[in-house]
């Protein structure tokens, strides 16, 4: 079985600001998605082979209903600032298997058939280490149906995520979900004093970075 990376999400504040910050770097927004019954909203930038989504909650009492509590989403956005780490990893297998690639529980949104599910990573209570999850159904933006297709073509003329690399101060006490994810060599973890992510894009061939905080933990080099 093998995966690929399929998205990330950050933690942001209410309505994701920070999203201006990259749409002025060169980004094109592409529309935001619902999620019934999770409580967050988001703004999102696809590229052809991955997306990065910027996630809020608007609605706490659905982010602490069952079953979803148990990713804490909750927790990890109103402690994003205090200790929690505010992102979100989730993989897509790239056969026909059904093996997760972590220990996991079975989500199923109201938005999927009942034949499907997000499988979720058993370390979503541990809040120093990010969520994790698998999806079955998951492609790459550039394949997706005209009807859900996305602007994919960016100012800045970056086209795919080749490196995820999350600096962790919790780096040198990782669970063994998180070393499962690692072992799939779609991630890369450093230590650090803070949560931030760095993104490589198309092999990093220019020698250029941008670095978005404060307003947002990334930095993207290209």
């Amino acid at each position: 079985m093998t995966f690929e990376f399929d998205h990330l999400f950050i933690f942001t504040d209410v309505g994701a600001c920070a999203a201006n910050r990259l749409a002025s770097f060169g980004l094109i927004e592409g529309s935001s998605i619902p999620h019934p019954g999770q409580g967050i909203a988001n703004r999102r930038f696809l590229f052809y082979n991955a997306m990065l989504e910027l996630l809020w909650i608007y609605n706490p009492q659905e982010a602490k209903f069952e079953p979803i509590h148990l990713a804490c989403l909750w927790e990890r956005w109103r402690d994003r600032n205090n200790g929690a780490c505010p992102f979100g990893l989730c993989l897509r297998s790239t056969d026909s298997g059904d093996t997760v690639a972590f220990p996991n529980w079975a989500y199923r949104p109201s938005y999927l058939s009942e034949t499907m599910s997000i499988e979720v990573g058993t370390n979503s209570d541990v809040l120093t280490e990010p969520m994790f999850f698998q999806i079955s159904y998951g492609q790459r933006p550039d394949s997706y149906p005209a009807e859900k297709s996305q602007p994919l073509d960016h100012a800045v003329g970056l086209r795919e995520i080749t490196r995820v690399e999350l600096v962790s101060p919790a780096a040198n006490s990782l669970s063994p979900k998180f070393q499962a994810v690692i072992n799939t060599n779609q991630v890369k973890v450093l230590t650090g004093t803070e949560y931030f992510l760095e993104l490589g894009f198309d092999q990093e061939q220019q020698g250029k970075q941008a670095d978005f905080r404060p307003e947002l933990p990334l930095t993207i080099s290209w």
